[in-house]
């Protein structure tokens, strides 16, 4: 890609050292018009400052968004209504962030008449793959600069030199620095490098930002009901919520009860592997929720066909295959799964653990107390149909059996 070829780029800005570097360097190096666009997907951060050093560094079209609504509506609830977990315990945090900020930045260039769009994530990580597949798929013709992959400011001294030649203000935080690389949104908090690159490391205790240890948690457990409509949550204890408010509220209610930690070694696209930590409290309530709600209402084989779907479906947006054909023909069919996904679990939180202990559906439960009972079941179930149905399924077994 020449460099002269681009006249305008979206700039994924969090206002923060590496991406005001970036600014700088692509007006240096590309000779363009930047736009910056800051996303708030729950990241606990307050992102208008970004606006206001966007301005400093005369950026005339400057986007903040307050995406947490859409995140939760659209991406994080679809993909727990899959049952998502990618590699048996990562609960996909971070990779589902990532398509609804390609999304907006390929609009935001559609609108700005921008040409290109450039992101911070570097060329080790999984990130750049992501947002770089998902921008493809929905504006094939985009041009897409990563600064990590073209220039040589491969450290932080070399970027604060870089800054301060170029007259960029760097905060000097007081107090003592994170050692870890964190990204954070509604559904976790990650945490990647320092003592973590070692696997057999513990992680320190006070780099928990959300969560308390289970071994400080309540010593009295809180119950917790969960209503659900199609599969999504729509109120908890009664009360009715947004799809945000819900996530928002379970990660303070796990948060409190030590849950939602995890420790994992996981295997990156780009083929390496990579110790990280996570803080998933809402999102480890809501999987256990959904399981019991489905549990109840959602037949056998269609439940067996969405388990043997699922890592598939994890892969898809863990590798950044979101807006793939692939990924949107599964979604259609579990979401057509999720229609008698309705009523209400109710959980017990204690200690790090996520308990069912009731779960019932008004309209769609598909358990027969007068089947499944022990008691005399009134003639609903004749136990002497079991043995043809039991010499049928052994057929192909006593015939192997006999070869023997």
């Amino acid at each position: 890609m020449s460099k002269k070829s681009v006249k305008k780029v979206v700039l994924a800005y969090s206002g923060g050292l590496d991406t005001s570097v970036i600014l700088k360097w692509l007006e240096d190096e590309y000779q363009c018009e930047v736009v910056t666009f800051t996303a708030d997907v729950g990241q606990g951060e307050e992102v208008e400052p970004a606006r206001e050093k966007a301005k400093q560094y005369g950026i005339k079209e400057i986007y903040i968004e307050d995406l947490r609504e859409e995140f939760v509506r659209d991406f994080v609830f679809p993909m727990f209504r899959a049952n998502t977990i990618y590699e048996g315990e990562y609960l996909l945090g971070t990779s589902i962030a990532r398509p609804l900020i390609a999304k907006r930045l390929i609009e935001i260039a559609k609108e700005t008449g921008a040409d290109a769009i450039s992101h911070g994530a570097t060329g080790k990580g999984n990130d750049q793959v992501r947002f770089e597949l998902g921008s493809y798929a929905l504006n094939p013709d985009i041009k897409i600069i990563a600064p990590w992959r073209e220039w040589d400011l491969n450290s932080r001294a070399s970027l604060m030199e870089y800054a301060e030649k170029a007259g960029i203000s760097v905060e000097q935080k007081r107090g003592t620095k994170s050692p870890y690389s964190m990204d954070a949104n509604l559904l976790h908090i990650s945490y990647e490098g320092d003592i973590l690159e070692d696997p057999w490391n513990e992680a320190e205790s006070d780099m928990w930002k959300w969560t308390v240890s289970p071994e400080e948690a309540p010593d009295e457990a809180q119950y917790i009901v969960l209503s659900y409509v199609k599969g999504d949550v729509v109120a908890i204890d009664g009360e009715e919520m947004s799809p945000a408010t819900v996530l928002e509220t379970l990660n303070k209610l796990g948060g409190k009860h030590g849950i939602g930690r995890s420790d994992i070694v996981e295997n990156r696209y780009v083929g390496m592997k990579s110790r990280g930590c996570y803080e998933t409290p809402g999102g480890t309530i809501l999987l256990k929720g959904h399981r019991a709600m489905e549990s109840l209402t959602l037949d056998r084989e269609a439940t067996h066909l969405k388990d043997e779907m699922m890592p598939r479906y994890a892969k898809l947006v863990y590798n950044g295959y979101w807006w793939s054909p692939e990924r949107e023909m599964m979604q259609k069919l579990i979401d057509e799964s999720q229609k008698t996904v309705n009523g209400d679990v109710r959980l017990k939180l204690y200690k790090g653990n996520v308990i069912v202990v009731g779960r019932r559906s008004e309209t769609d439960s598909l358990f027969d107390e007068s089947i499944a009972t022990f008691e005399d079941d009134a003639g609903a179930y004749d136990q002497k149909d079991a043995e043809g149905f039991i010499k049928l399924n052994a057929l192909r077994l006593r015939i192997a059996g006999n070869k023997k």
